[in-house]
This record gives structure tokens, C-alpha cells and sequence, in this order.
């Protein structure tokens, strides 16, 4: 006999004995019709599986993998995809909060400082162009004046002094030279006019 054909004869013998269930159902009653029912589907159950296991014997060991790895495969996606997303959200808010503090504290410090240096360095720097630009503008101008009048003056008076010293005392010897050269001058020309040379 071909186990094909036997197979196949068994499996018309199920349906038929699930059909007269049924018809048992309607005729005699709920309680007996459902017995016989589930007796035959019970009994077609253990026949399909050792069927399965006679054509595929990896069938059962096969099925039962398949279904575990699809469970655990599923369990494990859900459960890491769980904690990963806790984790990397809870990691990322706190990284991203530190790093934004700390970013905002040294932008703040740095703008602060720099804006704050700047500002103060061209206040002061204003300021002191201001106030040492007058301070020194008056007291220069004041201190010039008093030191230029007085040196000026002492200076005109010490030099006009000198040059009239000068300017009279040379006049004065070129007038003394003069006068001896005339007197020089009349002595000659009386001694040209006494013969005898005496005086």
C-alpha cells in the first residue's frame, strides 16, 4: 500500500465521522452530538500531528523554535526597545540640559565680560581723554603763559640790557677812538709845524 493513499482514505474517514457529529448534533441531542464531535476532532488532531511527524519528523522541533523565537524575538524587540528609548531619553535630557547650561553660562559670561570690558574701556577712556585732555589743556595753557610772560620777559630784559650795554659801550669806545685819533691827529700835525721838534 502507498502511505499517500492511506493517508488519504484516513482523512475521508475523519470528515465523514465529523459530519455524522454533526448530524448526531441535530438528532439526538446537544450532549451526546457534542461528545462524539469533540472525540473525533481530538482524535483528527493526534492523527494530523503524527502524521506531521511521520512525513517531517524536524516538524514539531521546527514549529515549536519557530514559535519561540518569534516570541522571544518579540518580547526582546518590545522590552530593549523600551529601555533603549527610557535610557536614551533620560541620557539625552540630562547630556542636553548640562551642555545647554553649561553652553548658556559661558556665552553669558563671555558676551557679559566682553560688553562689560568694552563698555567700561571706552567709558574710561572717554572720560579720562576728556578730563586729562582739559586738566592738561589748562594747566599747560596756564603754566605756558606764566613760564613764557616770565621767561620772556626776563629774557627781552636781560638781552635788551646786554645789547644796550653793549650797543653804548662800543659806541662810546669807537668815540674815544675817535677823539685820541683826532687828538693823535692834531699832536702830528703840531709837531709838522714846530721845526725844531720841541713843543
Amino acid at each position: 500500500m502507498n502511505p499517500s493513499s492511506v493517508d488519504s482514505i484516513v482523512d475521508l474517514i475523519y470528515g465523514l465521522l465529523i459530519a455524522v457529529s454533526v448530524v448526531l448534533i441535530v438528532v439526538a441531542g446537544n450532549v451526546v452530538g457534542l461528545a462524539f464531535g469533540f472525540g473525533v476532532l481530538l482524535s483528527y488532531v493526534l492523527h494530523v500531528v503524527w502524521k506531521m511527524a511521520r512525513f517531517d519528523p524536524n516538524w514539531m522541533t521546527t514549529a515549536v523554535e519557530e514559535t519561540v523565537n518569534e516570541t522571544v524575538e518579540q518580547t526582546v524587540d518590545e522590552t530593549v526597545e523600551k529601555t533603549v528609548d527610557e535610557t536614551v531619553e533620560r541620557t539625552v535630557g540630562e547630556t542636553v540640559d548640562e551642555t545647554v547650561e553649561e553652553k548658556i553660562s559661558e556665552t553669558v559670561e563671555t558676551t557679559v565680560g566682553e560688553t562689560v570690558e568694552k563698555t567700561v574701556d571706552e567709558t574710561v577712556e572717554k572720560t579720562v581723554e576728556e578730563t586729562v585732555g582739559e586738566s592738561v589743556e589748562k594747566a599747560v595753557d596756564e603754566t605756558v603763559e606764566e613760564t613764557v610772560e616770565q621767561t620772556v620777559g626776563e629774557t627781552v630784559e636781560e638781552t635788551v640790557e646786554e645789547k644796550v650795554s653793549e650797543k653804548v659801550e662800543a659806541t662810546l669806545d669807537e668815540q674815544r677812538a675817535g677823539e685820541r685819533a683826532d687828538e693823535a691827529a692834531d699832536e702830528g700835525a703840531d709837531e709838522d709845524d714846530d721845526p725844531d721838534g720841541n713843543r
